[in-house]
Formats: structure tokens, C-alpha cells, sequence
């Protein structure tokens, strides 16, 4: 079966639950979570069928702009059909499967550019790809915490707007959010152990800011989440801690060249 019909099912599930949403929210009437939850894990299992025929070839690797948003999308969907398990949250669903039918289409239907496959060893792709899954985790983990945020303000004004009613309670929203979070930072501490194990030299000179501000900002993450489960860390120190570590890690992500050519000239 080729990567096109693999795509086509995934628009077709997502789209489908989108747009049952839409009509319960738009006849206020309940929607079927077990329907919801079953149409958007068959989208996610033809995605990933997609994904896998699109990313690998017999040159290596295919890390195009959409490959790697339709993967970050990939894994957030997985990641929420766990949590899904545990909290209702199944309304934020909308949003992210608009997103993820998006980037199935356009990872197939886009040009690729000339791209050049990366062909490393398979403990360095490993490497590579984890680091991509760990930022894109944390980084809607970031888009969740500032929902969080605009949720509780929202919730304390009177009054409450429609749109607000329709979320979860905050409870649920917060342990979603620390879904992420966990999510992010196992992805994250196994994109540095690959590093460790597979990379000549994590602190040769072109890798050692990159490589020190993800220990941080994973040292970051271990710490709120150590908060989380012994102190009871939530609402803003949570987000604070969140926004702090996915900038910490942005930097390490974007900024090590900015690092090497601008600071350490001064």
C-alpha cells in the first residue's frame, strides 16, 4: 500500500473526528469519547505508516520541514491518546488533529526540495530523531502551559466566557500538561544518552553548548517534575519552570551557532 493511501486515511480519520466535534459542540449535545478516541487511533496508526515510508529510504534518512512536523505531530497524537486513558481532555483533540491532518498532506503532497538523505549510523539517527521528538514534546508542552494559563484567568473573571466552558477542569488540564512534560523529558534524556553512546565527542567544539544547555534544561525539567511529584509544584511555578527549560533548550537547539560566532567573540 503506498504512502499516499496511508495519508489519505489519516485526513480522513482525523478530519472525520474533527468534524464530529464540531457538530457536538455546535448542537451542545455530548460527544461519544470511545468513538473519538477509536477514529483518531486509526488515523494515528496510518500515520505512522505514512511516516515510516516517508522518512526512510535506501540513501538514509528523509528529515524534510514537513517530515519532521508531520513526526512532532505524530508523537504529540500518541502521546495525548495515552493520557486519554486517564483524563478526559478529548476537546483538545480539535485543534491538534486539524494540525496533524495538515501535516500528513502536506508531507505528502509538498516538495521534498533537494533534500539530501542523512545517511549515519543508526545509533546517530536514533540520536537525531529523539532530539527532534523531545523538542517538539516540550514545545507543546510550552502552547499547553499558556493555555493552562489563559484558562485560569479566564476562569477567575466573571463571566466565564462560552469558550472557556467547553475545556476541561484545570485539574485535567495540569496533568496533561505534565503528560508532556514526562513525555519530553524521557525523549530528552534518551536523546542524550544516544548522544553519549553513538557521538565521537558530545563537547567537540561544534557540539559542547548544545550539549550543555540540554543538560540544563533536562536538569531543569527533572527538577519541576521532581516538584510536581514531592511538593505539589503547579499553576505558575509549573509554568514558569516549563517556559524556562523549553528556552534553555531552544537556545541549545538554535542558538549554539549564535554562541560560538557572537558571545564568545566579546
Amino acid at each position: 500500500m503506498s504512502t499516499l493511501l496511508f495519508s489519505l486515511f489519516a485526513a480522513v480519520f482525523y478530519g472525520t473526528t474533527c468534524l464530529y466535534l464540531i457538530s457536538c459542540l455546535w448542537r451542545r449535545v455530548p460527544f461519544n469519547k470511545a468513538l473519538v478516541t477509536s477514529v483518531t487511533a486509526l488515523g494515528f496508526v496510518a500515520q505512522g505508516l505514512q511516516l515510516s515510508a516517508l522518512l526512510l529510504s535506501e540513501q538514509g534518512l528523509l528529515l524534510s520541514m514537513f517530515n519532521v512536523a508531520s513526526l512532532i505531530t505524530f508523537s504529540i497524537t500518541g502521546c495525548v491518546l495515552l493520557c486519554l486513558t486517564r483524563i478526559s481532555v478529548h476537546i483538545l483533540l480539535l485543534p491538534l488533529l486539524s494540525l496533524s491532518a495538515t501535516t500528513v498532506l502536506c508531507a505528502q503532497f509538498m516538495p521534498q526540495g533537494n533534500l539530501s538523505p542523512i545517511n549515519e549510523a543508526p545509533g546517530i539517527l536514533a540520536h537525531i530523531l529523539l532530539s527532534i521528538l523531545a523538542y517538539g514534546m516540550i514545545t507543546i508542552a510550552v502552547f499547553q502551559s499558556l493555555i493552562l494559563l489563559i484558562q485560569d484567568q479566564q476562569l477567575r473573571k466573571r463571566p466565564v466566557s462560552t469558550l472557556i466552558k467547553h475545556f476541561p477542569p484545570l485539574q485535567s488540564m495540569e496533568s496533561l500538561l505534565f503528560g508532556f512534560l514526562w513525555a519530553g523529558w524521557l525523549l530528552l534524556s534518551l536523546s542524550l544518552v544516544s548522544g553519549w553512546l553513538f557521538l565521537d565527542n558530545l563537547f567537540a567544539q561544534h557540539l559542547v553548548h548544545k550539549t550543555i544547555l540540554s543538560c540544563i534544561a533536562w536538569l531543569v525539567f527533572a527538577i519541576l517534575l521532581w516538584g510536581r511529584h514531592q511538593l505539589g509544584w503547579r499553576g505558575h511555578k509549573a509554568i514558569r519552570w516549563t517556559v524556562a527549560g523549553f528556552l534553555l533548550l531552544m537556545l541549545a537547539y538554535f542558538g549554539s551557532k549564535l554562541v560560538r560566532e557572537f558571545i564568545l567573540v566579546i
